[in-house]
Parts: C-alpha cells; structure tokens; sequence
C-alpha cells in the first residue's frame, strides 16, 4: 500500500498536511507505527471529557488517534495502557532543573524526578536566574542528552550583576543600554521571555521603571514577563501593592505576564480576604485586555534561602562579604533586629530543610534552634548563615483556603517551583500531589481539569507549538499514569522520595520511562521561542 493510498484510508483519523507522512515519518517499506498506546484513557489536554482510544507514534509524532484494530494498524512496539490515563507529558512552567541538565552524569540529567510525576517539559531561568549564554546552555545539553525538554528565560539577576554587581544602586543611562542589550541578546537567543526575582537581592534594589526598561525588550519581541514579584505576603511593599506594579510592568512593556507561584504568605489570613484581592485585581486586568497568568504549587509551605526571609536587603547590599562584615558591627546587628519583625513573627514557622555545613539542624524550627542556643530569632539566623551561604527553609506560611481559593481560576495553571537537592517536596511530588489532594480529594479540580492546567493551557501560554495536546502533528510527548497508585511520597523530612504511579513516559516519541523504570534513554530537547527576524541581527 502506497503513503497516498493509507493517508486516505486513515481519512477522519490522522490530521493530514503536518508533515507527518513525510519519508523522514511514516515508514513506506514497513507500514507500521513505530510505537503504539492502547486502550487508555486519554486526555487529550483541553477540556473535553477523556475517550478509551489509541494513539499511534512514528518517530517523534502522534499520527493516529482512534481504534488502531479497526484501522488494520500494527506496531513496532505496543504499551498497554488499559485502565490508565493517558495524558501530554505535563509542561512544568517554573522548575530549578538547571544544574541537573548541565550536570556531567547522565543520571542527572534524566531527571528522573520531574518524569516520576509525569513532566516531560522543564522552564527554567525562574525567579531572575536565567542565564546569558542561552544558546550555549541549550546546545550543551543536548550535546550531552537531557531526559526534559527544556525553555529558557533570560535572566534579571544575572542581566544586573554583570553591569552593577550585587550593589544597591541604580543603572547609569550607559548601563542601563548595556542591561537592554544583554537581554534583547537572551531573546535573540531563543528565550521565552524576562524574569525577574524582584523578592531577592540585588534584583530587589531595581525601580519599576528600570524593570519595565527591561521586560520592554521582550514584550517588543513577543516574551513574556515572568516575576517573582516583590513582595508575596507582607515582608515590604505589601503582596498587593507588588501585584499592583506587577501589572503595571506588564502593561507598559507590552510583555504578557505571568505571575510565579500566586500566593499569600505570611498574612495568617484564613478568611481568604487577601487571595480574593488579588484575584479580583488580576481579573480587572484581564478584562481590560491585558494577558495576565500565572503558576500555583500546591503546597502550603514556601521554600527559599533563609537570607532571603531573615536578612532586611540592605544587610545584602554588596553580597556576603558585606552582609558578614555587618554581623561583627554590634550597630548593625542592633538595626538588623529592628527591621526584622518578621523574622520574630515567623520562627516557629522557618524549618531549616538544607544546610550540608550544619546537619544538625536540618528539619528543626528557628524558633527551637534560638532556644536550644539560648539566643533570639536573629542572633540564629546570624549564627547559621555565618556558617552557611547557602541555606534552605520551608516556611509554613500559606493559608489552605487561598490554595483552593485560586486554583480554579482559569488563568492557573500547575508548577512545581522544585529543584533536585530538596528542601522541600515540591520539586518530587507537586503533581501527584495536586491530583491526590485536590482532584481525589477534595474534588477542587476535575481530572480535565488537572491535565489542561499541566499540559495544554501551558504550552498555549508560553508558545511551545505542536507541545502540550495529544493530536495527529504534535510532538509524541506523552504520560501513562495508573492513578490508582499516582501518589505524593516526598515529604518535608523526606523530599527527596521518588512518586509513584506513572507507568511509561514518552519524550519525543522515545520511552524514557518503561513499567516505571528508565530506559535510559535521554531524548529531550532545547526549545527556543523565535523573535520577529527585523528584531535580530
């Protein structure tokens, strides 16, 4: 049988004139899929209701959607998926996989981890981190082979320490077009936009209108602005006025924005009040025209570098040769008390989850740690961190009712904010954990509902095209989850405990995960968001 001849016999079944009946496709001589699913419940990533059906896959597409028995079709491999969901690999939007996919072992940079809970689409360069040399990182670790598919921002944080370093100061009009320039480079590069970590030292030190100057560059070349805004809860501005320029950002830049991790932190406000603020404010901008989203873990503790939540900014202006000068000062450690209130408020709330240097202290409170050495909140703080830069806490401070509060909204959708050296569970379980708490559980979300905000809306929102929807042209990038065994197993002690309930995953039409279990195989890729050409040299 001719290509033409089964193009038409599968007429109503395979969307035709996607170039997967193209010689580098479908394979004349055999006449075959080169892998089939069967029998699954599949999602498809929108919001329609799942179908008992099979999906067909020739190199790295889907090319057949529908009863292969019935289409007289035969496979070079078959996965039985009765009595599972089939779903698109889920897009994680807000991901630290960076130092896994740049790692050296191939372990590594499987990054069994995000696959374990169904992801086969890792963003990185969040919270103001991603790298100046886009193009590099991206080739390297395809070079190398990376289990993920993988999207880049560009970076503030590394954008303004390369011009100012970690000073509180403001861009010169010359730095300032350095900083522009080093960001129209990122988008050139293939990224997907802007990041910011507004909330972190020295990106905390920028004026609106330095950020806006900024997020201009990938608004005028189709990014998106992405910000961990200011302020979460009330540790300066305030979580609404920091929504508020947020907003004002995106609108000035022209960049659609979307919001990193929406919460309230800290505000011990159960009535959901202040989560129904930002909702209504966020709704306003909608309706006025503007893209606003954004991304929502589902858990209600934080997870962030103790400098960050005990340390007032300008104790960090300099970097942490200044900020430990200034522990010696008796002066400045008396002003860093008094601009610590929430650091008192807060300490039976910080549990230290990472610091190597100082194991014994790891899943203990703040609060028990200054009493155990007889000193406050901050002398500990102090303490730790002369010991340790580099110091992980979780910090229960997010009310369950805002979780289900916001989570509905259509403009959310799923992250796991979670990197591989724990800390915290989310970066092992906040996708089973999502369906077993809140789509099982409390039936805040339905199943399509899980998989749209996980697959679909994401790839639509951050422009990843033919990724994020099982259809006959996209990329096979696909997930068999048995949800009766789909479960959470990382825990605040234990974060780095492997989930459990997905049974195979595709990455680009190659089985990453077989049975549960690596193939070994690495067939992720880079992908790149490509500027208008009249805006790149």
């Amino acid at each position: 049988m001719n290509r033409n001849r089964l193009a038409r016999k599968f007429t109503g079944l395979v969307l035709l004139g996607v170039g997967c009946f193209s010689s580098s496709g479908w394979a004349e001589e055999t006449q075959k899929l080169d892998l089939l699913i069967s029998g699954g419940a599949v999602f498809t990533g929108d919001l329609e209701p799942s179908k008992i059906t099979d999906i067909g896959i020739v190199d790295d597409k889907i090319v057949f959607i529908g009863n292969a028995s019935a289409a007289h079709l035969k496979a070079v491999k078959t996965l039985d998926a009765t009595g599972m969901m089939v779903a698109p690999g889920f897009v994680d939007p807000h991901t630290h996989i960076d130092p896994e996919i740049a790692s050296d072992s191939p372990q590594d940079r499987l990054v069994l981890r995000q696959l374990k809970q169904g992801v086969t689409t890792s963003i990185i360069g969040v919270d103001g981190s991603g790298s100046l040399a886009i193009k590099e990182q991206r080739a390297t670790a395809e070079r190398q082979g990376v289990g993920q598919n993988f999207a880049s921002y560009v970076g503030f944080g590394p954008v303004r320490m390369s011009v100012l370093g970690e000073y509180d100061k403001s861009p010169t009009p010359d730095e300032l077009q350095k900083m522009k320039e080093l960001v129209a480079n990122g988008m050139c590069d293939g990224a997907l936009g802007f990041s910011t970590g507004l909330f972190y030292a020295p990106q905390s030190y920028a004026s609106i209108n330095e950020v806006i100057a900024l997020a201009k560059e990938a608004g005028k070349r189709g990014g998106i602005y992405d910000t961990h805004q200011r302020d979460e809860g009330n540790s300066s501005v305030g979580v609404y006025k920091s929504l508020k320029e947020a907003i004002r950002i995106g609108e000035e830049s022209g960049a659609p924005l979307h919001i990193a991790h929406i919460k309230v932190t800290g505000l011990s406000d159960p009535s959901g009040e202040t989560i129904g603020q930002l909702i209504s404010l966020i709704e306003e901008a909608r309706a006025n025209g503007q893209a606003v989203t954004a991304d929502q873990y589902p858990w209600s503790a934080a997870n962030t570098g103790l400098v960050s939540v005990a340390m007032p900014r300008w104790v960090q202006d300099g970097g942490r040769n200044a900020m430990l000068k200034r522990f010696e000062n008796a002066a400045d450690v008396a002003k860093i008390k008094a601009d610590s209130a929430l650091v008192y408020r807060l300490a039976d709330k910080i549990m230290i989850s990472d610091v190597p240097a100082q194991p014994e202290i790891v899943g203990m409170f703040l609060s028990d740690i200054a009493a155990m050495w007889a000193v406050d909140a901050v002398d500990a703080s102090i303490r730790i961190l002369k010991h340790s830069a580099e110091v992980s806490i979780a910090v229960f401070v997010m009310e369950e009712t805002d979780i289900k509060k916001v989570m509905p909204e259509p403009w959310v959708m799923t992250s796991s904010d979670g990197g591989a050296d724990g800390g915290h569970p989310r970066g092992y379980a906040s996708y089973p954990r999502l369906w077993t708490n809140y789509v099982v559980g409390e039936k805040t979300l339905t199943p399509e509902q899980f998989v749209h905000r996980s697959s679909g809306f994401v790839a639509d929102t951050l422009g990843l095209k033919g990724r994020g929807y099982l259809k006959p042209g996209y990329f096979a990038d696909i997930v068999v989850i048995d949800t009766k065994s789909y479960q959470p197993i990382a825990t605040y002690k234990e974060s780095t405990l492997l989930s459990t309930g997905v049974q195979h995953v595709i990455v680009n039409g190659k089985i990453e995960l077989e049975n549960g279990e690596p193939t070994g195989i690495l067939s992720g890729r880079g992908l790149v968001k490509n500027p208008p050409a009249n805006d790149c040299p």
